[in-house]
């Protein structure tokens, strides 16, 4: 590097918060060369892009085969060629086979090739993370020389530990902290990110630029929303949420170390919003990214198949988006209102296809063996079966995804049927709490998000929000006929599985004890509906599936 492209006092530094798609070497390329070129166009000195960038994050077991990684290599090292053109520096992450192992690594590129490469230290292993499953750790880094600026380069989980990376790389001479992250969204995670950040910013002295990738990824939902810390603690920059953008800053030299300028302040949303965009986001990716060209669900008149309803258009658009109605002898005529003015509101396809006949031909059929046997939860469950296969038949013969609706209070105790509302590809709403469900109801219906495809206005009729919810396989039936109210549930389900609280502890909380333990027997009896259930986007501090891993052979209860 010619001292005439050394930095002396300004190193303005463009941090890219983008959508890359794991598997798509290519894309992903593509999408590291459209933030350079747009980072060089704004004056860039050097790019910043996130944690496993090429490969997508999290690949997953993707990194056990070698081909994978030397495609990995190769899309790095051809990025890297095209630095000798003068242009800004790139900082990438990309999944690479070292001496010592497969390491999550960044590349430092410049001058037309890769100048420096360190590797992730702190593997996390908790969560939805299991790093350490397929990845060695990195030795402690030091600071690279970026045209003249030492640079500390710590990954994600080594700003978040207690290994002492920042530490080390502030004491070996680094001036300024550049972190490349992959890092989940649940509600109030931009906060806890900020106060890991000041922790390593007050430790080691050092300012810190915290960039973090951007879209859905299967359950996970990656929100953006990077920034940066000077070293007297103020916030100095902070990108949006839930929205791909590149962000140029510009750090002057001090006599006190490296201060960045004043940048845009973008307004993180809070609660509702903030899940209810993290909803469209990761069913937009899911659907998108897996190549569906439309999507098709119930539409029974209740409030998780209307929200689900009101989520896909705003990711899709009203035109991919069929809503079924599938009306039995106990659907009530307040369902089918309901349902037909929620799908007028949202302006989307909306059908209606009986299923008399074909739950009157399975009990037809039934009729001899079921001989002498109550009438019960059976044959309930047979027309719930007998919509999922429609929306399966449906789904296969015009490639629509089925869209699941059930929420988390219901799959937390098994209120769902295997191969009936549980079938479909991906369920916006698996990780919302029925109340949840209505708060975020309400917030749609006087709010349309940015990006939102969706119309304004109540896209969820009132009704739906003030009736009893109620599945309408029997007459007169609500689901408070066979569960607590819901705010009483809600509250129960979340000491069990976000907390782990122990039954005395909840019922020191004001619930009655007999009450606890039929929900956490209901929890740990329907373990084997949700290994079967489909995937949905993360919005708790533990959802089920990636965060909770219990075995479906479970004798264990709390008799506290």
């Amino acid at each position: 590097m010619s001292e005439a492209k050394k930095i002396s006092d300004v190193l303005r530094i463009a941090v890219a918060q983008f959508n890359p798609v794991v598997g798509d070497v290519t894309g992903n390329l593509a999408k590291a060369r459209a933030a350079r070129a747009e980072a060089a166009g704004q004056g860039a000195d050097l790019l910043l892009l996130t944690e496993l960038f090429i490969s997508g994050y999290p690949p997953e077991d993707l990194v056990l085969k070698p081909a994978f990684l030397s495609t990995c290599l190769q899309a790095v090292e051809a990025l890297a060629l095209e630095t000798a053109d003068g242009g800004p520096g790139v900082i990438i992450g990309f999944p690479r086979h070292g001496e010592t192992g497969r390491h999550n690594s960044v590349a430092i590129l410049d001058g037309g090739k890769i100048v420096a490469i360190r590797d992730k230290v702190d593997l996390p292993n908790y969560g939805e993370f299991d790093e350490k499953r397929v990845f060695n750790a990195g030795e402690m880094p030091g600071p690279v020389n970026f045209r003249g600026v030492r640079i500390g380069v710590p990954i994600c989980e080594d700003i978040w530990g207690d290994l002492g990376v920042c530490e080390t790389l502030a004491e070996s001479g680094a001036e300024i902290l550049l972190s490349p992250n992959g890092s989940p969204y649940y509600r109030g995670k931009v906060d806890v990110r900020h106060q890991v950040v000041l922790r390593q910013v007050i430790e080691t002295g050092l300012p810190m630029v915290y960039a973090n990738q951007l879209g859905g990824q299967d359950e996970l939902v990656f929100d953006g929303a990077s920034f940066a810390f000077n070293v007297d603690k103020m916030l100095v920059f902070q990108m949006s949420q839930f929205e791909e953008t590149l962000f140029v800053s510009t750090w002057r030299r001090t006599a006190d170390g490296w201060r960045c300028d004043q940048g845009p302040m973008s307004r993180i949303p809070e609660k509702e919003e903030a899940d209810y965009r993290a909803c469209v986001l990761g069913f937009r990716d899911y659907v998108n990214k897996n190549g569906f060209k439309s999507v098709v669900l119930g539409l029974s008149g209740g409030i998780d198949s209307a929200i689900c309803a009101a989520i896909a258009v705003d990711a899709l658009g009203e035109e991919r988006v069929r809503t079924i109605m599938l009306p039995y002898r106990y659907t009530s005529e307040e369902s089918f209102a309901d349902a037909e003015a929620c799908a007028k509101a949202l302006g989307c396809h909306y059908d209606i296809v009986p299923i008399q006949d074909p739950v009157e031909g399975f009990l037809s059929s039934l009729s001899e063996m079921f001989e002498g046997t109550e009438s019960g939860i059976t044959e309930e469950n047979l027309q719930s079966r007998t919509r999922g296969t429609i929306l399966m038949a449906v789904s296969n013969k015009f490639g629509s995804m089925v869209v699941t609706t059930g929420n988390k209070s219901e799959m937390s105790v098994g209120y769902a049927t295997l191969y009936g509302d549980m079938n479909g590809g991906f369920n916006p709403i698996k990780d919302l709490y029925k109340m949840q469900v209505y708060g975020l109801s309400a917030w749609r219906n006087e709010n349309v998000p940015p990006g939102a495809l969706g119309p304004s206005g109540e896209v969820i009729p009132a009704n739906i929000l003030s009736k009893a919810p109620s599945a309408e396989l029997r007459p007169n039936q609500t689901d408070q006929d066979s569960l607590p109210p819901y705010p009483v549930l809600d509250d129960i389900l979340e000491c069990l599985v976000e907390k782990e609280m122990g039954v005395d502890e909840i019922v020191a909380r004001g619930h009655d004890i007999a009450t606890v333990h039929r929900v956490e027997h209901l929890l740990y009896l329907a373990e084997y509906k949700r290994r079967q259930s489909a995937p949905g986007v993360k919005i708790t501090k533990k959802n089920f599936g990636r965060d909770r891993r219990y075995p479906i052979t479970n004798r264990f209860r709390d008799r506290a």
